[in-house]
């Protein structure tokens, strides 16, 4: 069990459970019902279990050549039970995914269903053999991204939202373009233990420098792009640019000392942590004001 826990990298499960919750809330006006318990459990755990643990197993290889794998950054089992933990943590997978993606496909229409069925397919995707998407360059980091985002879509596709409503799809892109950025930054500290496996990425192939630079771009997108939201929503542009201060620390880098960008990915782990609290205070905001 601590081994399948491991997989599921708890530090990271707020991240994909607080957009489904948010978006579900805020879509709805607040509104406390068994679609959002189920799927705020489904995006808090079991899926971050199949994104994670899909990618630990099939990615064994690579991660016993990368030092920084084996704590907060990635789980890595131990080499002499190796085969056996990755039995377990596929089977956990299944045994945790499929009845609440059933449960959630019932209480769904057809789009929203097609919608959490494209944002399972991609977290498999990623990282299952034959497919690999997180070795196909800048299909890298659209998918990592969608991670992210899909359970905010899903969320607002299940209640019936307007995509194209001025209050929506800045967030959707904005929160796109931030994705992007931060897995496009986060391929950079890879490049050298990538290459030694014959992994592709964004950062392989563009190299670390311009990585970083596009990373930088991307947040700064992003901020325009949440500039464009309502009032006091429109706040939400000064967000993404600590990231852009951060990203831009290491504007430096080069190939072969790329590993010092793990520096600003332990940064931009905690740094989640921040703006997501912001994000809390600028949606209770945005409420009071309407």
């Amino acid at each position: 069990m601590k081994e399948v826990l491991a997989a599921s990298r708890p530090f990271s499960w707020i991240n994909t459970a607080y957009p489904f919750a948010a978006g579900y809330l805020v879509a709805t006006g607040g509104r406390v019902d068994v679609a959002l318990v189920v799927g705020t459990l489904y995006f808090l755990g079991p899926y971050n279990l199949l994104m994670y643990g899909v990618n630990d197993v099939f990615d064994y290889e690579s991660d016993l050549r990368n030092p920084r794998k084996g704590g907060i950054e990635g789980a890595l089992a131990d080499p002499a039970t190796a085969r056996a933990t990755h039995r377990r943590i596929l089977w956990a997978c299944a045994l945790t995914n499929v009845p609440l993606v059933v449960w959630l496909l019932a209480l769904g229409d057809v789009a929203a269903g097609l919608v959490l069925a494209l944002v399972v397919f991609l977290v498999v995707a990623y990282s299952a053999p034959v497919l690999r998407f997180k070795e196909r360059p800048f299909l890298d980091s659209a998918t990592s991204s969608m991670h992210f985002v899909g359970p905010l879509l899903y969320a607002l596709v299940l209640v019936g939202a307007d995509l194209g409503s001025r209050t929506v799809w800045p967030v959707l892109v904005g929160f796109f373009l931030w994705g992007a950025a931060s897995h496009a930054f986060g391929a950079v500290q890879d490049v050298k233990a990538d290459r030694e496996a014959g992994i592709g990425s964004v950062a392989t192939v563009v190299g670390a420098h311009a990585t970083v630079l596009g990373a930088a771009g991307a947040y700064a997108a992003a901020a325009v792009v949440l500039a464009l939201l309502p009032w006091p929503g429109a706040l939400a542009a000064l967000l993404p640019l600590p990231y852009v201060a951060n990203v831009l620390r290491f504007r430096a880098v080069r190939d072969a000392d790329c590993e010092r960008a793990n520096a600003g990915w332990r940064t931009f782990l905690w740094l989640n942590l921040v703006t997501g609290f912001l994000v809390t205070m600028l949606l209770i905001a945005d409420a009071l004001a309407a």
